[in-house]
């Protein structure tokens, strides 16, 4: 790990940053739902030797605020903005993976004057999906926590890189490890994802974008098809050999998409 802690507080609300330096034009990376900045690691160790990197633990989540009492969209979207204006990063590229994504994607909408570009990995506009809240719900309640060992979660989370970065995630109390987040916050804040599409918002989106898709992909070829005839110069590329979390299974690819593009704003 390396980086520096940056402690960005929005309306009482503690939002902590990992600042990777850098010189070039400001990347922001936002992780998905239930994650932490620690995934971009790989990504932005690389990316800090021609960019000026930042990876955010959103509020929820890791090391920032555990329970806060404001989980919607337009919470997570105006934590980017203070980000990025506390930390002084002019024009960012937002790159995003699933809810990260999300938010990217909706700040992008709202705040176009602030937004070089935008990267999607694994997101779209979503939504309505009314079964998610339980779906996820169910999921975490899945987990054997405490678990004995962050091995031992590696393991119950599919093993590999995958298993590793979700296991990263966790901390130790008392020789166990445990989420770095709650389960009904983490439900809660996919409220807005299960009640309304958010195709309005994408098609708002004037900076240039980059859909970054797994083969085994939660997006639906309809629904890629949509986002691509709503925006007709949006670049998709789909990465071979991957499922949701691919930023951790093949960060080397995703960082040859992610440098091809960035040339192209500068």
């Amino acid at each position: 790990m390396s980086g520096s802690e940056r402690l960005v507080l929005r309306d009482g609300v503690r939002l902590v940053c990992r600042d990777w330096g850098g010189s070039g034009h400001p990347v922001l990376l936002l992780h998905g739902l239930a994650g932490h900045a620690g995934e971009w690691d790989v990504l932005a160790r690389r990316l800090s030797e021609r960019f000026r990197v930042v990876a955010v633990d959103q509020r929820g989540h890791g090391a920032s605020e555990r329970y806060p009492e404001d989980v919607s969209r337009a919470a997570y979207i105006a934590d980017v903005v203070a980000i990025t204006e506390r930390l002084g990063l002019e024009r960012p590229v937002l790159v995003g993976q699933s809810l990260g994504g999300h938010t990217a994607m909706l700040t992008a909408a709202s705040h176009p004057e602030m937004v070089r570009g935008l990267v999607l990995v694994e997101a779209g506009p979503d939504g309505p999906n009314p079964n998610a809240p339980k779906e996820i719900g169910d999921w975490f309640d899945s987990w054997p926590t405490p678990f004995p060992s962050r091995a031992a979660a590696a393991e119950f989370f599919g093993g590999g890189s995958v298993g590793a970065g979700w296991a990263a995630g966790l901390e130790e109390h008392n020789g166990t490890w445990h989420p770095r987040f709650d389960r009904d916050v983490m439900v809660a804040a996919l409220a807005e994802n299960a009640q309304y599409s958010f195709d309005h918002e994408w098609r708002q989106i004037t900076c240039s974008t980059l859909v970054v898709l797994a083969q085994s992909s939660i997006l639906s070829e309809p629904d890629v098809d949509k986002m691509l005839q709503q925006r007709p110069a949006t670049v998709a590329m789909s990465v071979p050999g991957t499922s949701h979390d691919l930023h951790l299974e093949r960060p080397e690819v995703l960082l040859t998409m992610l440098l091809e593009f960035l040339e192209t704003l500068t």
